[in-house]
């Protein structure tokens, strides 16, 4: 069956074959039934690994194909049990990174469908948002500025409307739409079909409706997108950094291993003992769980996150934020509550007078009312409302004053308009009167004033004289004084429709009104956490300069005038003297999207690590310059939700404190996890060469390594990578990018934790040597003497891991201070680990294959005396760096 060509198609055409409806839309129940019949609008992604693919991934790596030679060599030389053993070591460190693989996939998953883009519809005559995939053919789109093309859509209505489709024919250029039109040519280029909006595509200018054509796959992008396969993963910083450490120990490890062979050799040894003792400890060696571990911590930190309302689209964003020093924060709804109402307003007539429902309404208010009804796009029914919430604060104002705004747009209705940009800072909408139009304007004072020829005065035009001016913005800056935000209106009448360059031009200004925004009761205490934590908070806003700095001192973000700056200002700056004074601002009025990019790189100029917010489309910009783009989830547009690494649920500044919070606590956690486990394989390492460079016998066999490595490293780490974290964190100054693991002292900790941990495991298999008449020196040790020894030694080193995994919850304070039991993850991989250890010393099938034999009381006491130690030493030297 031969494709619809959908632009060949008029209006009426496209709605009977999708059987539509306009302008109503589709009913909710039929909607439903084309989505179970059709399946979502998704596009389709690569086919995912199947579950013996993903499992085999887990096998390719260089460590396990050495092990897989320790297998082969074990049973060429007839140690079947120790090869099985092997064997079951990888196949269950498969399995773990299997399961922790699909839990990190799951996480994801569920992130992106809270990051999922919206599309607004109109379903049985009802506008609503739905999730962009849950759109079905026929659906009737609204299209405006900032979003993106849902579906493939054939236009049934546009208003200047104007569609970036670079995404699909690579042209920069912008495509001015137009539904009226009819394309003749079947095989008209992609770019030429301008009755047609296209999925991914993006508005930048104008609105417009639209009836879904294609969906998903069917889609033009969705063609290409079946056609083109997923780009691989890319490695984030952290996990580049981790790789490399690995790289680093594992040569290390090879090193001391070949070492530590040759030693053997050297001294007589057994060849094939010292073969696979050297193996193991090479993969002992390096903590190759930690690519596991760290995907465990991440996953789960990231979900928590989602759950604090901070949804992480890019996960070196994690790593990052804990390195903000600076947060540059709109403030509209993000340091405000975003629930705009007018409380006073000024016309030539009545002066500055407060919004009073009780009085009766001069002309002129009358008129200033009804210019800002009819020039918004906002909707108001009740408790639901659509739009900016500046607009829908002026419908509250027509329904406050009593004015009957219902009937306002059917007796003058709109007939074309000029959309709000931030270079004009204003609207204009054209409207029918009767048989004549008229024009009404609203926007900026400063800019708005410029337009005006007129005012109206005791329901007189007259000529707008430099008085005039200085009455209206006198108005002006005592309503900002207040932390009002002002709005102008004008108005223009004709008797004939005017070509939309004459819109803006020669108007009669109406009047002014003044609204606010109150401050969110959190922000000022979050504030007071930033600026304890070395975080300095930026307010950037489009807003009069007299609002935001009087928004500013009341929250405590500045102190008094001198912080602020506006972008007219920062216009006849250079960008080197924007960075050279850029440390003096705290407040940046009335800037446009293009000086946020500009104020983001002069702190980055300066060292600083940036967290810009955003919500609209010039947004996006700014959002890709800093360090951490934050976008609005509620207010913010789709062009700024995928340009950023973060989306705030609530679009509530709290949360970025929160989230700068939980990314310290994560990035603590993943380097508690590395130190523990570059301690306790020290530990293993200079256990085994003190023995072999002394003369002795291997004081742990192969088996008995990867044992350790599996259950002793691996059930710590993960547990402290899932540590609580520490409110401490926001007492510290934000750390610097290009630390690595091992600064604040971690060297410190794991050459200490190694030395002490490998010490008393040579202690305690001394003492199992001497508890029986012999010494580790002596020739003619009995085997089952030999046996106990490694027994005492296997014991006390994962004891010594055990217990030190506890000092690692705080590199300062005590484990007591900080609370044994608050991490009840640790406390379960403790206990676990030593029911564990008791398994395979009296299951007589494990203890066996171990070589392990069972122990007396004295035996208990020694591995537990000793084994705490390490925790001991560790403690004291917290308590003497304290003095």
């Amino acid at each position: 069956m031969k494709e619809t060509v959908w632009f060949l198609k008029t209006v009426k055409e496209a709605v009977a074959l999708t059987q539509s409806k306009t302008p109503e839309g589709l009913s909710n129940d039929e909607a439903r039934r084309r989505l179970r019949s059709n399946g979502p609008n998704a596009l389709q992604v690569s086919k995912k690994k199947s579950l013996l693919a993903a499992f085999l991934s887990h096998l390719n790596d260089a460590l396990i194909y050495v092990l897989f030679a320790a297998v082969a060599i074990t049973f060429v030389m007839g140690e079947y049990l120790d090869g099985c053993i092997i064997l079951a070591v990888i196949f269950l460190n498969a399995v773990l990174g299997l399961l922790q693989e699909k839990r990190a996939d799951n996480a994801i998953e569920a992130l992106k469908k809270l990051a999922s883009p919206k599309a607004v519809v109109r379903r049985s005559g009802k506008q609503i948002e739905v999730p962009s995939e849950d759109l079905v053919t026929g659906d009737v789109v609204i299209l405006d500025a900032g979003r993106y093309v849902p579906a493939d859509l054939r236009l049934v209505e546009s208003v200047n409307l104007q569609i970036d489709e670079s995404a699909l024919t690579g042209e920069s250029v912008a495509v001015e739409k137009n539904a009226d039109i009819i394309i003749t040519e079947e095989n008209a280029a992609l770019g030429d079909t301008v009755n047609m909006a296209y999925m991914s595509t993006l508005v930048t200018y104008g609105r417009g409706v639209g009836i879904v054509v294609r969906t998903g796959h069917q889609t033009e992008v969705g063609k290409i997108a079946t056609i083109i396969s997923q780009e691989p993963a890319v490695p984030t910083p952290l996990e580049k950094k981790l790789g490399e450490l690995g790289k680093t120990l594992g040569k290390i490890a090879v090193i001391i291993c070949v070492l530590m062979f040759g030693i053997g050799f050297l001294q007589g040894r057994d060849v094939t003992d010292m073969f696979l003792t050297a193996v193991s400890l090479a993969v002992a060696s390096i903590p190759e769980g930690l690519a596991a571990i760290v995907a465990i911590v991440l996953s789960v930190g990231v979900t928590r996150m989602a759950r604090q309302q901070a949804i992480i689209k890019k996960l070196p964003a994690v790593e990052t934020l804990g390195s903000v020093n600076i947060v540059c924060s709109d403030k509209t709804g993000t340091l405000t509550q975003n629930k705009m109402t007018v409380t006073r307003y000024f016309t030539y007539t009545d002066g500055l007078t407060g919004v009073d429902a009780s009085g009766p309404l001069s002309e002129e208010a009358a008129l200033l009312v009804k210019a800002m009804v009819l020039n918004s796009d906002a909707t108001l029914d009740g408790e639901n409302a659509t739009g900016d919430p500046t607009e829908i604060a002026l419908l509250m104002l027509a329904d406050t004053l009593r004015q009957d705004r219902i009937q306002m747009p059917a007796q003058q209705p709109r007939i074309d308009e000029l959309a709000f940009d931030s270079h004009r800072k204003m609207m204009s909408t054209l409207h029918r009167d009767g048989t004549g139009f008229v024009v009404y304007t609203k926007g900026a004072v400063d800019s708005l004033v410029l337009k005006c020829k007129y005012i109206l005065e005791q329901g007189s035009i007259i000529p707008l004289t430099e008085t005039h001016k200085h009455i209206l913005l006198e108005a002006a800056d005592k309503m900002s004084d207040n932390a009002l935000r002002t709005l102008a209106a004008a108005y223009k009448p004709a008797e004939s429709r005017m070509p939309a360059a004459a819109y803006e031009t020669d108007l009669v200004m109406i009047g002014v009104v003044g609204m606010i925004d109150p401050p969110r009761e959190e922000v000022k205490e979050s504030i007071e956490l930033a600026r304890a934590a070395g975080i300095r908070v930026i307010m950037i806003t489009g807003d009069h300069q007299n609002t935001a700095v009087a928004i500013a001192r009341e929250l405590g973000i500045a102190e008094n005038y001198q912080q602020a700056v506006t972008g007219a200002a920062i216009n006849y700056m250079s960008q080197e003297e924007l960075e050279r004074h850029a440390e003096e601002y705290r407040v940046f009025a009335r800037v446009s999207p293009e000086h946020k990019v500009n104020i983001v790189k002069a702190y980055q100029a300066k060292g600083n690590i940036v967290s810009m917010t955003g919500d609209g489309v010039n947004d996006a910009p700014s959002l890709n310059a800093a360090d951490i783009g934050v976008a609005m989830g509620i207010a913010g547009t789709d062009v700024a939700r995928n340009a950023s690494d973060m989306i705030l649920a609530d679009d509530n500044f709290s949360t970025i404190i929160s989230a700068i919070e939980e990314g310290r606590n994560i990035y603590n956690n993943i380097k508690k996890s590395v130190v523990f486990l570059l301690s306790s394989n020290v530990g293993e390492v200079i256990a085994m060469l003190m023995a072999i460079v002394a003369g002795m016998p291997a004081p742990l066999l192969a088996t008995q390594l990867l044992w350790i490595n599996l259950v002793t490293d691996s059930l710590p780490a993960i547990a402290l990578g899932l540590d609580p974290g520490s409110r401490d964190v926001m007492k510290e100054k934000p750390r610097s990018t290009g630390e690595s693991f091992f600064a604040r002292g971690a060297v410190g900790n794991i050459i200490t934790g190694g030395l002490s941990i490998g010490i008393v495991t040579i202690i305690s298999y001394w003492l199992g040597f001497t508890e029986h008449g012999y010494s580790p020196f002596d020739g003619n040790v009995p085997g089952e003497v030999l046996e106990y020894a490694r027994t005492l030694a296997f014991m006390t080193i994962i004891a010594c891991q055990l217990f030190y995994a506890l000092s690692f919850r705080h590199p300062e304070y005590s484990v007591f201070k900080v609370g044994i039991f608050k991490n009840k993850y640790l406390v379960g991989a403790i206990v676990l680990g030593f029911l564990l250890q008791i398994l395979v010393l009296e299951v007589p099938f494990l203890s066996d294959a171990f070589h392990l034999q069972s122990l007396h009381l004295q035996g208990w006491l020694e591995i537990i005396g000793l084994g705490i130690f390490p925790l001991v030493l560790n403690e004291l030297i917290k308590l003497f760096r304290k003095k």
